[in-house]
């Protein structure tokens, strides 16, 4: 029994390095951020209908009011890997993933508005208090990275809508709706509203289509660091505990910052006051993941 916890959760920092791989990528990829959130939702949404209609044999919404929910989860799930590519295009991976480290914070502040639940005056105030401490290292960096200040404008805003998204497929699951198909459909309604916007903007030509290394890398992500990290992520929080779960996706942002010093060297390399800004949220998440564990 040891030995397949000890697999699972080697399983667990593998998908946690491929989810961390989808910021180097989104530095290599040359073509614009809403070019590469529209290809990878496209991608991403082929390759989990084809699992669905394999593995599960089932592919569409329960009710029209379902596919509704999904498409409109789908645009906020766009909005927020845009942000989150045009930080690092604005920047570095490292500022990115710093930023959208304050995700978990968001969570826990939108938590009370979006499921209807009461708090306490002792875990309001301790939020708050995290909260105090995340602005604080977003200060420090905002004051220090005089030339990033739209790029963390860009990560915080990830940020914001990563942790509305998550909340609202929070809900979705916990009314038994099947976690495969609603991540296959909100990639369909993320690209559909992708489209519609392009269109509009009269950018949806021949230059949507990625070449050369670019496609590659797009098809990394859409195949590897979505749809694949995402199936097997499922399966793996039927092993663990939550608690596991939270703790280690919190690695994410080392683990990429790491990466990213090693693959692109100089370019990634920022002020020491940047790292201690980003000591402040990596803590205030861990001490956030602990503190909910012992509450539940």
């Amino acid at each position: 029994m040891k030995l397949f916890q000890n697999k699972n959760l080697i399983l667990l920092h593998l998908i946690i390095i491929i989810w961390g791989f989808t910021g180097i990528l989104g530095k290599l990829i040359t073509i614009p951020s809403e070019f590469i959130v529209w290809n990878r939702m496209i991608i991403a949404w082929v390759t989990l209908s084809l699992i669905n209609i394999f593995l599960f044999k089932n592919t569409f919404p329960k009710n029209k009011k379902a596919f509704i929910s999904y498409l409109f989860i789908g645009l906020l799930i766009a909005i927020h890997w845009i942000c989150f590519f045009e930080a690092i295009e604005q920047s570095t991976v490292s500022l990115a993933l710093i930023c959208l480290s304050s995700i978990s914070l968001f969570t826990s502040l939108l938590e009370p508005l979006i499921q209807w639940k009461k708090k306490s005056f002792d875990v309001l105030r301790f939020e708050i208090l995290l909260s105090l401490l995340v602005i604080a290292g977003i200060a420090i960096i905002y004051r220090y990275e005089v030339n990033s200040k739209t790029a963390i404008f860009l990560g915080v805003s990830s940020a914001f809508f990563g942790a509305l998204f998550t909340l609202f497929n929070h809900k979705l699951i916990h009314k038994n709706h099947k976690s495969m198909i609603i991540s296959s459909w909100e990639m369909f309604g993320g690209g559909l509203f992708l489209t519609i916007y392009l269109l509009i903007t009269k950018t949806f030509n021949s230059n949507l289509i990625p070449q050369g290394n670019d496609l590659l890398y797009i098809l990394i992500l859409g195949v590897i660091c979505t749809a694949f990290a995402f199936a097997v992520s499922v399966e793996i929080m039927k092993k663990i505990t939550p608690f596991t779960m939270n703790l280690t996706v919190n690695l994410e942002p080392i683990y990429t910052i790491i990466l990213a010093l090693v693959i692109f060297g100089e370019s990634e390399q920022m002020t020491t006051q940047f790292y201690i800004g980003g000591g402040m949220i990596i803590c205030s998440v861990f001490i956030n993941t602990i503190f909910n564990s012992k509450k539940n």
